[in-house]
């Protein structure tokens, strides 16, 4: 019994070792100002912060946050059907359809949707 503890702690040991060696050998040395410098949505975050921001890129993203959020809140409404009456479940589903059409007719006639000015 005792055996099989020391053992135990020898490899535990060893497997540190291991891995220590391991994230050593496998660093990159090689680093460069792109590669040492945050990610910001494609922006230099060396450079002014006062530069220009395309209204389009936000509107954009605003659009694909909304769809996701009703993407997540379409969802559930067949899983409810098995619970719910089938009355209210068809006008609350509608209701909510018809919304998120109306929503999408007045982003379409105001151009958001249009990619390419």
């Amino acid at each position: 019994m005792l055996y099989l503890s020391y053992m135990f702690i020898a490899i535990i040991i060893i497997s540190n070792i291991l891995m220590t060696i391991s994230s050593i050998l496998s660093k990159k040395s090689i680093s460069d100002r792109e590669k040492n410098s945050p990610f910001e949505c494609g922006f230099d975050p060396k450079n002014s912060a006062r530069s220009p921001f395309s209204l389009q890129f936000f509107l954009i993203a605003m659009i694909f946050l909304i769809f996701d959020v009703e993407i997540a809140l379409i969802l559930p409404i067949f899983i409810i059907l098995n619970y719910s009456n089938i009355l209210i479940w068809m006008l609350t589903s509608l209701f909510f359809l018809t919304i998120l059409l109306l929503g999408l007719y007045y982003e379409w006639n105001e151009g958001a949707l249009s990619w390419m000015k």
